[in-house]
């Protein structure tokens, strides 16, 4: 089934790509005229944006100098016929490439012919700006050199806001705190304040979504990532050659990897704690698959308490990170593209009093799989949500019952030399979503417990936690946690997972809470969950090799014998974020 999956997603993606090349062909012809005609047919959500109301001109390469001479290049859209208007500005880390050229302007254009400035600028050595290119390093002071650039134009009346997702989401979060000028409304999307966190989940090291980025921004231009040079880095030992075993040194991948949490690398990049320090709301966007969801569910948390940015919104999709997923039985994907750039006129409008104020958008937004629909909520987790605790039991049994024994465990061996294949979830890439997992059963190294089958429907929505107790004889390693639902068929898809790396006293009983993401289904009857508990997810993270010794320089591997235990003092269960079934309604959809 996952095969046919695939198969659709690759044929919707080439038939997009092919018209896409036509349009690109057709806009070197003619220019705005067909950008603007490209704008109000393709992917952008004119039925659901307030009307155009100003033709739009155009300027590229606008040039400003940073404060140690570096020059910084922008294309300008602005409505003609207004003097002074708000403005819009996204600082793209991307190629100059015609494709990226052109959808930067369909999308500008779109904006400015709604009344604002829209300035789009390439950060350094990026989209026609100079310097050399290092992800996330130079964004805090161009940014605010940027900032006080946009208040000596003679358009700029004073409000700002600023758009987009990933490393362009990190060029936002960089500069929340200033005022001054500063930002009024943000929208990030698959970002959040701590790439840290993206980095270094549970203290392991998020290995392929790491090295899939390294390998696609190393060097002058972006690249194509080969899918076989990715797998023979990834195998690299040590971990922090797997950069020059893909392609060639990249300098920064051996920093993401070698820098701890905290770290002074770090605090320059994310500085301290940024979403108590932002001076504006922001619409968040994420994706249930996507790695930096659980960091965004953070910020939102934590900017929804900030007295600056209460009105902060929250929006999750069936996202990986910038992609859609195919998930078992959806006839057609939500558009991620489509998502991102779909509010966010009516979001700036509603905070920076522009025009006539619309209706507030719903404070949560998200996408329920299953029976596929949008519903609006007031908070995130819902209020009305059921914490129910299911037990690992005897025989590979998962449910509600507690132990009623003593001294109960379950034993696997983990060997780094054969770890467990990481099967889809929160990644960077196209390995990133919904995949079909092994049957129960296949791996000695991975303990299995499955619910009996559903007796009716079930919602689950919310954060997804597994507390478990566990003993080891290794030093140091790595135990994970992954959630699928098995449907009636029999076949098994993920929901979501995680892992936690630390030191252990080896034969001493320990308890360990592993955060495995956010989701929000409904099972159908005859549905069964399952839990898989094992101590490798490789390659979306990195092997621990047992020894003690750091996993980044590590050229060695031994066995460790582990044990989880199910017993009255030291019960292991899943926490489940069930919603009442009478809750479960398909209203909103649309």
């Amino acid at each position: 089934m996952t095969a046919n999956l695939s198969k659709r997603g690759r044929a919707l993606r080439l038939r997009a790509l092919a018209l896409a090349a036509v349009a690109v062909g057709l806009l070197w012809v003619f220019k705005a005229p067909l950008i603007d005609a490209v704008a109000d047919v393709a992917f952008l959500p004119v039925a659901t944006t307030r009307p155009a109301q100003y033709a739009v001109s155009t300027q590229h390469g606008v040039a400003m100098k940073t404060r140690d001479g570096v020059v910084l290049r922008a294309d300008i859209h602005r409505p003609i016929g207004l003097v002074k208007a708000p403005t819009i500005l996204a600082r793209i880390p991307f190629t100059d490439t015609l494709w990226n050229r052109t959808r930067s302007d369909v999308i500008s254009r779109f904006w400015a012919k709604r009344g604002y400035v829209v300035v789009v600028q390439g950060t350094r050595g990026r989209y026609r700006s100079d310097g050399e290119f290092t992800p996330m390093v130079h964004e805090r002071q161009d940014g605010l050199d940027t900032l006080a650039w946009l208040a000596r134009q003679s358009w700029w009346d004073g409000r700002l806001a600023m758009w987009g997702g990933s490393a362009f989401g990190q060029t936002q979060w960089a500069i929340s705190d200033r005022t001054d000028p500063g930002v009024g409304a943000f929208a990030i999307q698959i970002a959040s304040s701590r790439f840290q966190d993206f980095f270094h989940p549970g203290g392991a090291f998020a290995l392929e979504s790491s090295l899939y980025w390294a390998l696609n921004s190393a060097g002058p231009r972006d690249q194509d990532v080969d899918l076989k040079a990715l797998d023979r880095g990834e195998r690299a030992l040590p971990v922090s050659r797997a950069d020059d075993v893909a392609r060639s040194d990249t300098g920064f991948f051996d920093q993401w990897l070698t820098s701890a949490p905290g770290s002074p690398y770090w605090v320059a990049i994310d500085g301290h704690e940024r979403a108590t320090t932002a001076k504006a709301p922001a619409l968040l966007l994420g994706g249930w698959y996507d790695p930096f969801l659980p960091g965004m569910l953070r910020d939102y948390k934590a900017l929804s308490q900030n007295k600056h940015a209460r009105d902060t919104r929250l929006v999750i999709g069936p996202f990986s990170h910038a992609r859609e997923i195919d998930w078992p039985g959806q006839a057609k994907p939500v558009l991620y593209r489509r998502a991102s750039v779909e509010q966010v006129i009516a979001w700036y409008d509603q905070v920076l009093g522009v025009g006539q104020r619309p209706t507030p958008q719903p404070r949560v937004r998200l996408y329920v799989m299953g029976p596929n629909f949008w519903r609006d909520e007031q908070e995130w987790p819902l209020a009305r949500t059921r914490y129910t605790k299911l037990y690992l039991q005897a025989n590979g049994r998962l449910g509600k019952a507690a132990p009623d024994i003593n001294a109960a465990e379950d034993r696997f061996t983990y060997d780094p030399r054969t770890p467990t294949p990481t099967r889809g979830g929160a990644m960077l890439g196209p390995r990133a979503g919904v995949a079909m997992q092994e049957p129960v059963g296949t791996r000695a190294d991975v303990l299995n417990y499955v619910t009996p089958p559903l007796s009716s429907p079930l919602e689950i929505t919310g954060p997804l936690k597994a507390k478990i107790w566990v003993t080891t004889d290794a030093p140091s390693t790595d135990f994970t946690a992954k959630l699928s639902f098995i449907t009636p068929k029999g076949e098994a898809f993920n929901l979501g997972d995680g892992i936690i790396r630390r030191a252990f006293t080896p034969g001493e009983r320990t308890p360990l809470e592993i955060d495995l993401g956010a989701t929000s289904v409904v099972l159908e009857a005859g549905s069964k969950l399952r839990l898989d508990i094992s101590s490798s997810n490789f390659p979306r993270f990195d092997r621990n090799p047992n020894t003690g010794e750091s996993p980044a320089t590590a050229t060695r591997f031994a066995t460790a014998h582990q044990k989880v235990w199910r017993s009255v003092d030291a019960a292991s269960y899943i926490i489940l974020p069930e919603i009442p079934k009478e809750d479960t309604k398909t209203q909103g959809l649309r």
